[in-house]
């Protein structure tokens, strides 16, 4: 699967981003999905994750009950609904593709930029 992401930008602290990340492929729906994000000088962390049907959702402390992940199995894309974004959510966000059968994919990252 190949996955492409976009819908980073730069946003006041405060504002809202919805990140998108579009795969190819058949089997769109048998992956579990995730977003993880890389600040500067830091490590790739998670954020958040959806199971292959959308009916479980998970979320790292640091974004739970501002951020949204969700799924369009039929437009194989999944999307994260950032709000009341602050600056330590600056950084490149990543989507992810994991399947016990196919193993785990990474799509390019987009930039978010979270002004003060």
């Amino acid at each position: 699967v190949q996955l492409q992401a976009s819908g980073g930008g730069l946003v006041q602290t405060g504002g809202s981003l919805r990140l998108a990340c579009a795969a190819s492929g058949r089997t769109f729906n048998s992956y579990a999905m995730g977003w993880f994000r890389q600040a500067p000088g830091q490590e790739r962390e998670f954020a958040a994750a959806i199971d292959w049907s959308g009916g479980s959702t998970y979320y790292s402390e640091s974004v739970r009950g501002r951020f949204t992940i969700s799924r369009d199995n039929a437009d194989k894309t999944i999307y994260l609904q950032m709000n009341s974004l602050k600056p330590d959510d600056t950084g490149v966000y990543y989507c992810k593709a994991v399947s016990l059968q196919s193993g785990a994919y990474w799509g390019q990252g987009t930039q978010v930029t979270v002004s003060s």
